[in-house]
This record gives structure tokens, C-alpha cells and sequence, in this order.
């Protein structure tokens, strides 16, 4: 059974210019979902209308978004606010401006499970201590203490990760987590959400640029381009056996650290020019009803 239904989903930017075209996929309980493609795909844009946080200037304009049952956009403003902050959780790219500067680690944690879930502030300490032991972070209680300026990139890394575990949510987007952590921390992070998401059964969707990332953490995968769903498969035969040309050419495109002499290939002018006027065509189609 699928915790997450997207169904034909249509965001625009308000002047007009469409970011995502009739995307629809599933995650399953306890499933990790990867999207990928390139920067401005419509990756990121999918996380956020999964989670109520679109840019101002984009509106979603067709579709639907079943989150546990609940159809979000036929929710009011209130309660679709409820529902998704009683469900789902974010892992956002960079963990020094998703932290607030001026305030302590323990509240950045705890202020959620007091203020909107309505947990006792001691309960909500004792969450916090023990999901940074869990993420592998020693000395919680002086962390709790500290500011994010204190701390390390792959600690504030960290801190994230357990923050959006606190609630137990059903669902979690992860925005490329990695991305400004060096690659030695990005293999300790990586691993970390496995684990944690496996013990926890979370349903996870996966923002990356990376395959090597989606052959470790994903089961699904849909791969973008411009806005647009251009191949849906198992993780598996999407590296066995990819069925779009340019699912096939990232594929191609990625580099073979254990070939250092391989070059780098990248994708090719023709399979760009063939997925731009199938973007075209949808369009065409859309246009006419």
C-alpha cells in the first residue's frame, strides 16, 4: 500500500512557465523512493509541494497529493498544516542555514514535539538526548547546550537528521543531504539514514544528482527531466536495464572511479534534443486537454 500518492501533479511559476508536468509516483511504507536528474529538473519542487513549503511564485495548478489517506490540496490551510506536521519530516541540503544561529541545538529539536504535537518538555529532552546517541553524536547534553556555530558540518549534518526523526513521521524528504558535507562524511551520513530509516520503517523520498547514492539507499526510482517523469523503475533495473535514452545517458555519464583513465562522457546532443521535443509533445497535448 502505497503512504504517499502523487497523481498528475501540475506546478507552475505564476507568469506561467511550467516546473513540473503531470508527475505522479508512489511510496510504499518503509520505502525509499530516489529522484533524480539534473539541476532544475523538478526534483526539489516535488519535496516541496509534498510538504506545503512552494516558493510564493509557484502554484500548483492540476493533480493530486494522497498523504496517508488525506487528499492534501482539498485540506484547508489549517489542517493540511496539521497533517503533514504530524506526518513528515525534512532533511534539508545545508545544515547551516537550516539551523537558526541564534538559538540553541536543544529547543531546534524539541520546540516542534512541545509546541505542535504537545509533548512535555521533559519527554521531549529525553527524545532529543536519545536521537543523539542514536545518530552517533557523543556528549548530547553539551551539544543540546551549543549553537550550531559550535559544531562541526557533518555534527550540524547530524543534528538535522535526528530532528527530523523526532516525531517518528511516516514520511521524510530528504533534499540531497549530503551535498556540503566532504565525501568521507557523505559515505557516515548516508549510512546513518539507511540505518535510521530502516529501524524506523520511515517511508523516505530521496533528492540526489547522485547514482552511486541511489544504488546504496533507494528501492524505486523516477528519474526527471524538465518537470517531467520520464522513467519510473526499480532501482535495480534501472542499472541492469534502462528503458529512456536519457535515463541510459546519466547512467553513461557517470564517472568510473575504479577506471581513473576512463573519460567522462557526457550526454549526448541528440538525446537532449529527443527528451526536450517529448517535453514538447506533452506539452502539445496538454494544451489540447
Amino acid at each position: 500500500m502505497s503512504y504517499l500518492s502523487i497523481r498528475n501533479l501540475s506546478v507552475r511559476l505564476k507568469g506561467g512557465l511550467p516546473l513540473l508536468r503531470r508527475v505522479s509516483l508512489d511510496v510504499a511504507a518503509g520505502e525509499v523512493r530516489g529522484l533524480v536528474g539534473e539541476s532544475g529538473a523538478g526534483k526539489s519542487m516535488i519535496g516541496k509541494a509534498v510538504l506545503g513549503i512552494l516558493p510564493p511564485a509557484a502554484e500548483i495548478t492540476e493533480g493530486e497529493i494522497l498523504l496517508d489517506g488525506a487528499d492534501l490540496l482539498r485540506l484547508s490551510p489549517a489542517e493540511r498544516r496539521r497533517h503533514i506536521g504530524a506526518t513528515c519530516a525534512l532533511i534539508p541540503q545545508d545544515p547551516l542555514t537550516a539551523l537558526n544561529p541564534s538559538h540553541r541545538i536543544g529547543p531546534q529539536i524539541t520546540d516542534r514535539l512541545v509546541d505542535i504535537l504537545g509533548w512535555t518538555r521533559a519527554d521531549a529532552d529525553a527524545r532529543a538526548r536519545a536521537l543523539l546517541a542514536e545518530v552517533q553524536i557523543p556528549e548530547p547534553d553539551r551539544v543540546l547546550r551549543a549553537y550550531p556555530h559550535e559544531l562541526s558540518g557533518g555534527m550540524r549534518q547530524r543534528i538535522l537528521i535526528a530532528s527530523a526523526f523526532a516525531a517518528e513521521p511516516k514520511l521524510i524528504v530528504a533534499d540531497e543531504p549530503t551535498t556540503a558535507l566532504d565525501v568521507t562524511v557523505q559515505k557516515q551520513i548516508l549510512k546513518l539514514i539507511a540505518g535510521m530509516q530502516a529501524r524506523h520503517g520511515t517511508a523516505l523520498l530521496f533528492v540526489t544528482h547522485d547514482l552511486g547514492v541511489v544504488s546504496k539507499v533507494c528501492q524505486q526510482l523516477s528519474v526527471l527531466y524538465s518537470g517531467m517523469v520520464v522513467e519510473d523503475t526499480p532501482v535495480r533495473d534501472f542499472f541492469a536495464t534502462p528503458r529512456h535514452p536519457y535515463s541510459a545517458a546519466l547512467l553513461a555519464a557517470t564517472p568510473k572511479y575504479t577506471d581513473p583513465s576512463a573519460g567522462l562522457n557526457p550526454v549526448p546532443d541528440a538525446v537532449i534534443e529527443a527528451v526536450r521535443a517529448e517535453v514538447a509533445a506533452f506539452d502539445r497535448r496538454a494544451a489540447h486537454g
